[in-house]
Order: C-alpha cells, then structure tokens, then sequence
C-alpha cells in the first residue's frame, strides 16, 4: 500500500514537472514568435533599401530584390537619360501628346516652347506627367524610342530586375524595379550636380518661352523637416502604393533610401526617416546590417525573386538547350527530352547561386 502510494506520488511530480515544461516550452515558442513578426512588421513597406552611397553596400534591406510598380520614381531615370542627351538650354515644343496623358500635369499646352531645364523642374518636383512625355519627345521623338533608350541605359547602370514601358510611370503591363535597383538609380543620378540641385528644391517658378509661368511645389515633404536630406523622388499608383527614393548626407557619409509599396504618405514619411537614422548608425557601429525577405509580400504580387546579374553564358547554353531538345524530340523521343529538361533545370539553379553571390557582395560592400 505504502509502495503504491509513493508511485503515485512520483508520477504526480513527473506529471508535474511535463506541465510545467510544456507551459515554458509554450511561453518561450510564444515570445520567440512575437519577436519574429516584430521584426517582420518593423516596416509596412513591401520593400525598402538602405545603402551606402560611396560603396553601395547594402546596409539594411526588406525584400531588395522583389520585382513592384515604380510608379513616378520612374520619372528619375527619364531625367537621367534627358539630361545626357540634351542640353539645358535646348528649346522643347510642346506637342498635343504632353497634354493628353492623365494627371499629375504641370498644365503645358500644345504650342507652348519652354527649356529642357524647366520640364525637369516639373517632371521631378510636381512629378509632371506631360513633363516626362515631353521631355521624351525631345529626346527620342516619340515615347516608344525614348523607353528604348531608359531601358538600355538601366542595363548599363546595372539595374538587372528593372523594366520601364513608359517615361512617367503610370500603371502597365510587364514595367518594375526593386528597392536594390532604385537605389542604384537614386546613386548614378547624383553624378549630375543639375540632378541633385532640382531634386533638393523646394519650390520653384519656372515660365514658357512667352512668359507664361508656372509655380511648381516639390511632393518631397521631407525636405521641409529633415536637414540631413539631398533630395528625393515620389511616386504613387494605386497599384504601386507609396514609393520614395532619396540621399541624405550626415558628417560627409550619404545613405540611400528606397522604399516600394508603402500604405500611406505618413508611413512613407516615417520609414524614411527611421531609415536614414538606421543607416548612418549601421555606418557608426551602433546597429548591425540587416537584410531580410517576407514571404507574404512575395505572395500578394505571386512574382518569382527577381535576379541581380544576368549570366549571357548561361543564357545561351540554355538556348542551345532548347534547340537540341526540339531535335530530340524528332529523333529519340519522350526520354531524352526529360534528359534535357533535367539539364536545363541545373543550369537555372546554378544561375541562381551566382545571382545570390552577388547580392552578398552587395552586402559585405565588395562590388568589384
């Protein structure tokens, strides 16, 4: 009887003791999970960049390579390729095409004459649409030529996940970026002193030729409250959400930030901040460098991880591929096509590595 009680009593406390595991084991996953989401969460943005200018090490990053809408972020690298091509000074008149295109408009009208220099006021302070199509046409004469020339220049700056179909960023088929590759546009446009003086302004007044002006107010809010801020570049687009790009300098070091899909203005304003001050203490050493991917943003735009480096040897290996499967097929049938695919899947993996290993020496500040 004794014997049995003191059994009992045993397996009370081991009962005890699961319990009291179980209950910690339970506090402890619940915590670790609070964290995670915490840290997920820190930004609403569905992608955001901070880099360092002088090394375009990556500082901190949510999702930098998702492929989303650039909205009139897009409207940078029409500056970019206007002010290569043209001269400041240089006449521009304005056809009936500027003044078709939806809003937000600077207000030219057809027959107005006004210089390359006051359309890229209005296309990067009021981020004017007729602005960018005119600029555009003075280019290339016609928008179609001209994202021809946006397009080939993103590739030459190394924007590898960055597709323009458009001068102003309005909403298209088939036209994105990434946090990682606007950052790098935000960095190559600061090469032009032009670039950076209008995308600091505040507010300007411009005029056409005749005289009639034009008072332009930047949507940049920030450059009313932050002194640490170059300048910077909106966009919005219901599908693109709130998108930001911007420098900002402290003790002569320049961060880079990039923000995609943003929920509201007041959230975009915040983030920004938060990560600039981010950044310029990753460069002190008082935070470390993060870079972090969320599935669920990936989910909402169903769209694969967008790549870094394009690989030609790669691509054409994978071109011969297919022509030596489609001749397969005539002469060997269903099996060696499988050989073939199972190939081709080797190849794709191997690209990826190497894709990666270049987002790592983003990264470690390593850029070759």
């Amino acid at each position: 009887m004794k014997q049995s009680l003191v059994v009992s009593r045993q397996s009370s406390v081991v009962k005890q003791k699961k319990l009291s595991f179980i209950l910690v084991l339970i506090l402890f996953t619940f915590h670790f999970s609070l964290f995670t989401v915490v840290h997920a969460d820190e930004f609403n943005s569905r992608a955001a960049v901070v880099m360092e200018a002088s090394t375009e090490r990556i500082l901190y990053a949510k999702n930098p390579n998702l492929r989303l809408p650039p909205a009139s972020t897009t409207k940078l690298m029409t500056a970019i390729v206007a002010i290569e091509e043209k001269n400041l000074s240089d006449i521009v008149r304005i056809s009936k095409n500027p003044s078709l295109v939806s809003p937000s408009k600077a207000g030219f009208k057809e027959g107005d004459e006004v210089t390359v220099e006051t359309l890229l006021y209005a296309a990067l302070l009021k981020s004017a649409n007729d602005a960018a199509v005119a600029l555009a046409e003075a280019v290339a004469g016609s928008e179609e030529n001209f994202v021809y020339l946006m397009n080939r220049k993103a590739e030459a700056i190394g924007l590898r996940d960055t597709k323009f179909i458009n001068p102003h960023g309005l909403p298209g088929q088939d036209q994105y970026t990434t946090a990682f590759d606007l950052s790098l546009m935000m960095r190559y446009a600061l090469r032009y002193p032009k670039l950076k003086e209008i995308i600091g302004t505040r507010v300007a007044e411009v005029s056409t030729e005749k005289g009639n002006g034009l008072f332009l107010k930047n949507t940049n809010r920030l450059l009313w409250s932050d002194e640490d801020l170059i300048g910077g570049k909106t966009g919005y687009t219901r599908a693109a959400r709130h998108c930001f790009v911007c420098a900002a300098e402290r003790e002569k070091d320049t961060v880079i930030v990039a923000l995609l899909g943003s929920p509201s203005r007041v959230n975009l304003w915040k983030e920004t901040e938060t990560l600039i001050d981010k950044g310029f203490n990753i460069m002190s050493n008082k935070e470390e460098p993060v870079i972090y991917f969320t599935k669920a943003d990936y989910d909402v735009y169903n769209v694969r991880k967008a790549t870094y480096k394009k690989n030609s040897k790669v691509q054409v290996k994978s071109s011969k591929l297919k022509a030596k499967t489609k001749l397969a097929k005539k002469k060997r049938g269903t099996n060696s096509i499988a050989k073939k695919r199972s190939k081709t899947k080797t190849l794709a993996k191997s690209k990826k590595g190497k894709d990666y290993r270049v987002l790592e020496k983003h990264i470690n500040g390593n850029t070759g």
